[in-house]
């Protein structure tokens, strides 16, 4: 997948909006009555802290350290950006900490330390160790890096991990072992030249003997060549380690007849001459970011058979830190380590090797848009791997255990597989999946609304994200003099503008809305208003006529409104079983509720109607369905003349013989709680369903809104269902990144 574009004001406000910063704090205890804040604060908690000083490991059951990491800086190595100091390294943090959260659920703040004095930083970081169950280390700079983890690591008991250095050197190491698999070669007897004596480098080359390879076949380079013994210049205690007797200088000289290559220095260090000297089936890792020592392309140029990774996303094989240090952590803190240690590291880059070996799952394979399988161009595991969270930590766990450096062993290995599968969050993976699903059909979007800011942000980040064409419905000044207003002057040449002055289908249109609309009141005068001045018309016309391949609008009117609009064009109406789906995630759980749009009180075979339209819905996000017909009553009790139809409704999906659960009438609480389920054991769903079908349009619009406003869930919808086209409409409140959602729905055809 290539990396998406984005302007230095994008990426500025997605660091604003909806709120300053990346993440927030939220309690897990209820703190809403009296007695919660007594139990919360004083006198209840005085309790646990009794505890915790009878029998300190108690903190890991009445605290939230045994699933909290420090990620702390202090910015003297940010990126490849240089010494920025403490505070301005703290957006790269905070980064870090939401990456902990989203792979491995691990709960994690950012701390950025102002001073460069390795003893200061030192003690600050071990004073605050009673708060945390690990201490991640990042951009620090070489060798303050080296004495820091070193005496960090000494003085506390918890894990100490410098990402730049050991992250990178697990997923290297993970790689490694595949590639030397393909090729027949084993790690004891290859040569090994690394370039770029760093922390990354340094670690690299350790771990890799730690495994089996030896000392006198690896050969490390700097700027200033070989690092050979008897060297004085530019050395230190490091280096001087991995120094070995040899009369070669130069990183060409060591390159030569080398098995295997590892870069972390910069673009264009290594030559295609230096790779065509290489041995048979030579493994090249380009570590450099952004930009490789030597691309894959130019590698394969001069030799075929090279398998090449590189740190870049667009290329294959990427060695990413992502997939090792948050299932490190998660692995370390589920046994309550007191370190990570080499046989850690070492067992999480045999776990991710043996995964990349293994059959890749068709939504992965969905995700990336293509086929993976174990091979040359696939040697490490996608970063997007669900199977990542259950397969990596119990590897990193055991190998804890077995060293004695765990406080708390598991003892039901497969109980805690399942324990971490459930802490993947569902709603990630299908919002990955559909959008490059969006990014393979290359849909033509048109959004009807160019005279809106947020409806041109979107247009531009959908097209710069990779995902198809944006078709903007405006006119040409007032889209420049927005776009100019907002920074955003470069991306008015990479959009299409559309209007009804310079289509050369005006009349084409015009025709059709007559014949259309013609014997519901409306005269040529009528036709030529709607075609010519409103843009939700003329969207809808550019659609239906196959100008685009999807439509999004919604975003500066009334719902509702715009849909007695679009019904001018379409048949987006009850009475064609047209049907408005809602999307609702929050807390790793997504819903459907339907219908939030067309009817306003379907009867009990447009309520089946529109479970149909919701189930296809579902598949189409990657769920499968399970509907229930909600009510304020559960199987007949309370009775009610109004609930009768919510009765009825199962019956009638019953005598269709549908291919999806069902069940109702129940309660929304029944619906979705598997332990209010079991109060009725007839009940058909095999688990909380996943789309409620409410009795009215209103009911519809009080749960979604009330769950919006209440419970911050994030709403996608309603997604129109039941047209022959890709029509999605957003609500009058949606942000530039909602359009942007519903605009990759429709290229999806979701509905």
């Amino acid at each position: 997948m290539a990396n998406p574009k984005f302007t230095p004001e994008e990426a500025l406000a997605f660091h604003l909006e909806p709120s300053p910063g990346k993440f927030e704090i939220t309690a897990t205890v209820p703190m809403t009555t009296q007695r919660d804040l007594s139990l919360a604060y004083s006198p209840g908690v005085a309790v646990p802290c009794l505890a915790i000083q009878d029998n300190p490991e108690t903190a890991y059951d009445y605290t939230n350290k045994g699933n909290l990491v420090a990620v702390i800086s202090n910015g003297t190595a940010v990126l490849g950006l240089g010494n920025l100091g403490a505070l301005a390294s703290k957006p790269v943090m905070e980064g870090k900490a939401v990456l902990f959260k989203r792979f491995a659920d691990v709960n994690s703040i950012d701390i950025e330390l102002d001073t460069e004095d390795a003893d200061a930083f030192c003690n600050a970081v071990r004073l605050m160790g009673p708060t945390f169950g690990g201490i991640n280390l990042e951009d620090i700079k070489a060798p303050e890096c080296f004495i820091i983890e070193q005496r960090l690591k000494e003085e506390m008991d918890i894990p100490v991990f410098h990402d730049d250095q050991h992250g990178t050197a697990v997923i290297c190491a993970a790689g490694l072992i595949n590639a030397l698999h393909l090729s027949g070669k084993k790690i004891e007897d290859v040569r090994i030249v690394l370039n770029g004596a760093g922390a990354a480098g340094i670690a690299c080359l350790e771990l890799l003997k730690t495994m089996g390879a030896r000392h006198e076949n690896t050969m490390m380079c700097d700027t200033k060549g070989v690092i050979y013994q008897g060297r004085t210049e530019g050395m230190n205690q490091w280096k001087s380690a991995h120094a070995v007797a040899t009369d070669r200088r130069t990183l060409a000289d060591a390159m030569e007849g080398a098995d295997v290559f590892l870069g972390v220095s910069a673009k264009g260090a290594v030559t295609q001459n230096m790779v065509a000297s290489m041995a048979r089936d030579p493994v090249i890792f380009a570590m450099a970011n952004p930009d490789p020592e030597i691309t894959p392309e130019e590698a394969h140029a001069v030799r075929e058979d090279a398998i090449v990774a590189t740190g870049r996303s667009d290329y294959p094989n990427q060695v990413n830190n992502v997939l090792g240090f948050p299932y490190l952590f998660r692995g370390a803190l589920d046994v309550h380590a007191r370190a990570i240690n080499d046989e850690m590291k070492i067992a999480c880059a045999e776990a991710l090797a043996a995964l990349a070996r293994q059959d890749v799952p068709d939504e992965v394979n969905m995700a990336y848009g293509r086929k993976l399988y174990f091979g040359r161009d696939y040697i490490i595991p996608a970063p997007f791997d669900p199977r990542l969270i259950h397969m990596i930590p119990p590897a990193v766990a055991k190998a804890c255990m077995d060293t004695g450096a765990a406080r708390r062993p598991i003892v039901d290995r497969d109980a805690y597989e399942v324990a971490l599968k459930a802490r993947m969050d569902p709603t990630a993976s299908i919002m990955r999946s559909i959008n490059a699903r969006a990014r393979h059909a290359q849909a033509r979007m048109i959004f009807a609304e160019g005279d809106d800011l947020r409806v041109l942000r979107a247009a531009v980040q959908y097209q710069r994200a990779g995902m198809g064409k944006a078709l903007v419905v405006g006119r040409e000044a007032d889209v420049e003099a927005k776009l100019t207003a907002a920074g955003m002057a470069d991306a008015v040449a990479e959009l299409e503008i559309v209007n009804a002055a310079n289509t050369p289908h005006l009349e084409e249109y015009r025709s059709f809305l007559y014949n259309r609309l013609q014997r519901k009141g409306f005269d040529r005068h009528d036709i030529n208003r709607l075609a010519t001045r409103d843009r939700h018309v003329f969207a809808s016309l550019m659609l239906a006529h196959g100008h685009g391949d999807g439509l999004i609008t919604g975003a500066t009117r009334k719902s509702s409104y715009v849909l007695e609009l679009i019904n001018h064009v379409f048949d987006a109406d009850a009475e064609h079983g047209v049907a408005g789906v809602t999307a609702l995630m929050h807390k790793g759980r997504i819903v459907l509720i339907a219908d939030t749009l067309v009817q306003e009180w379907p009867n009990e075979h447009d309520l089946a109607d529109i479970a149909e339209r919701a189930a296809t819905v579902a598949r189409n996000l990657g769920l499968e369905p399970r509907v229930a017909f909600v009510s304020f009553s559960t199987f007949g009790y309370p009775k009610s003349e109004r609930a009768e139809k919510m009765h009825r409704a199962p019956t009638v999906l019953e005598a269709r013989g549908v291919d999806f659960e069902f069940e109702g009438e129940m309660t929304v609480d029944v619906a979705l709680n598997p332990a209010a389920q079991e109060g009725y054991p007839f009940q058909r769903l095999t688990g909380p369903a996943n789309i409620l079908i409410v009795p009215a349009r209103h009911s519809a619009s009080i749960s979604v809104k009330l769950l919006q406003e209440m419970a911050g869930a994030t709403v996608i919808g309603p997604i129109l269902s039941g047209l022959d086209k890709s029509v999605q409409i957003c609500s009058s409140t949606s942000t530039a990144t909602d359009i942007v959602n519903m605009a990759v729905l429709a290229a999806c055809r979701v509905g």
